[in-house]
């Protein structure tokens, strides 16, 4: 069965087309070699969608939130970092290549998940990040996000802004994307929404399990944030 799957995977991703247009160019990752050496799906998944197009790539997956143990009678977890839906964009080295060293991350809130996830066939969003916001270094380095329709309603672009006034530069990345390409963005997000959000674990408990010991908590966080490389 692993082999068969691996076949398809791998016949799929060489009948990929890798033009500059908007010919879909989705992949798919997953822990496919845990999976060989553990012999079950035990291990961490890594499932990321991703967009490959001429002069970069965007990589969209959830990160969970973190929780803490509630200093209380009734036990129990809270949140102690919300999660995100991580937007990851590569610039392109060369044909079907690209710099993951030189990747930019861009973590959308629930909030701004909820804006992309209303969004038409000709609307437009926008979104703006700045760690050192109303602080003395704000501005130092920024980001933003721009989501807008193409003309026609037949696709999307899709671009984000460093701006490093520090090391005096600015990046800039952009993604055309397909009608197709954004309704599995749209439809991945609404998925994820919920367990970012910390409400799966909500839905899913049990009395007991509060009123016995809380889950295991993980203290270190596994996956980068927005402003590390």
């Amino acid at each position: 069965m692993l082999k068969q799957c691996r076949s398809l995977l791998s016949r799929s991703l060489q009948s990929a087309k890798w033009g500059d247009g908007f010919e879909s160019r989705a992949a798919y990752s997953t822990a496919l070699q845990d999976f060989a050496a553990t012999g079950n799906a035990n291990g961490r998944v890594f499932a990321p969608y991703t967009i490959y197009k001429g002069k970069a790539s965007l990589s969209i997956s959830p990160v969970l939130p973190t929780f803490v143990k509630m200093d209380s009678d009734i036990g129990g977890l809270k949140v102690n970092c919300r999660g995100s839906m991580m937007l990851t964009f590569c610039p392109a080295i060369g044909e079907r290549k690209y710099d993951w060293e030189q990747r930019q991350k861009f973590a959308l809130s629930p909030t701004e998940v909820g804006s992309l996830i209303s969004m038409g066939a000709h609307d437009a969003s926008e979104f703006f990040h700045d760690p050192s916001m109303k602080s003395s270094n704000a501005g130092q380095v920024s980001k933003k996000l721009c989501i807008k329709a193409l003309d026609g309603g037949n696709g999307y672009l899709i671009s984000l802004t460093v701006t490093n006034n520090i090391l005096k530069s600015n990046e800039r990345f952009n993604i055309p994307v397909t009608t197709a390409e954004f309704a599995v963005l749209k439809t991945a997000c609404s998925f994820a929404l919920p367990h970012i959000m910390g409400w799966d674990r909500l839905t899913n408990q049990s009395p007991k399990g509060i009123k016995g010991s809380p889950s295991k908590v993980n203290s270190k966080q596994h996956f980068d944030l927005e402003w590390d490389r």
